[in-house]
């Protein structure tokens, strides 16, 4: 038996999907920049992390906004945006940097500390950027 798929059930399933590829396209951006900075010039893990941050939640933003929940551009939402991504880039680069430091404590390769380091640092953002987005800032 086949259940008819709700229209606000349907809604979420497309948005989860959409911020999951949206998030996606800006990891790409974020942990190719970090992997960069920190793997290949030497650059220390919180500003490798930040760098890669701006850059990620900027196209995070912008590809959210547009696609992933088809919201109209306002001052307000940005604000809320850049408060909410405030507080996730401590949750991010805290993580990571904690992270980072215990795996290479552990004698993890270094490129390898810092990929594993940043998928738990940004998957716990990610969660906690979606459900603030889905029902706060673009509900």
């Amino acid at each position: 038996m086949v259940t008819e798929v709700q229209p606000k059930e349907k809604g979420l399933r497309i948005q989860a999907i959409r911020f999951i590829i949206s998030g996606g396209v800006s990891a790409i951006v974020d942990l190719g920049l970090t992997f960069i900075l920190q793997v290949l010039l030497g650059v220390g893990p919180v500003l490798a992390r930040s760098v890669g941050f701006i850059f990620g939640t900027t196209t995070a933003y912008l590809i959210n906004r547009r696609w992933t929940f088809q919201a109209e551009p306002s001052l307000r939402r940005f604000l809320q945006v850049a408060g909410l991504y405030s507080i996730t880039y401590f949750v991010n680069v805290g993580l990571h940097a904690v992270f980072y430091r215990l795996f290479t404590d552990w004698d993890w390769h270094n490129s390898v500390a810092v990929v594993v380091a940043f998928l738990i640092a940004q998957g716990t953002a990610t969660v906690i950027n979606f459900i603030v987005q889905r029902a706060f800032i673009f509900r």
